[in-house]
């Protein structure tokens, strides 16, 4: 297999990854940290979106992010090594409720 044929097999098999969502939720009275309030891959990613979409909630399109945090459980805090990704997140978040004002 030469090279070339090696970077479309990887360009194929990331175009064939599954969607992944990862909703958060943070309540500083509750929690130390966002938690995960939902995960999902295919499908159930697709129904995370519509319920944000559906309900005014901005979504962050980041797949490492998103690999990253779908691996934590289901109410499950954010650990303190991706505090970074979820302050890169809602730094986004900000500025994209900046824009629309």
């Amino acid at each position: 297999m030469s090279k070339s044929d090696k970077s479309n097999t990887q360009t194929e098999k990331k175009a064939e990854a599954p969607l992944k969502a990862v909703a958060l939720k943070y309540e500083p009275e509750k929690n130390n940290a966002p938690c995960v309030v939902a995960s999902g891959t295919g499908s159930i990613a697709q129904k995370i979106l519509q319920v944000a979409l559906e309900n005014g909630i901005a979504i962050y399109h980041d797949d490492s992010a998103a690999t990253l945090l779908s691996k934590l459980d289901q109410g499950q805090e954010i650990p303190p090594e991706l505090y970074q990704v979820v302050v890169n997140i809602y730094l986004y978040l900000l500025d994209l409720a900046e824009q629309r004002k």
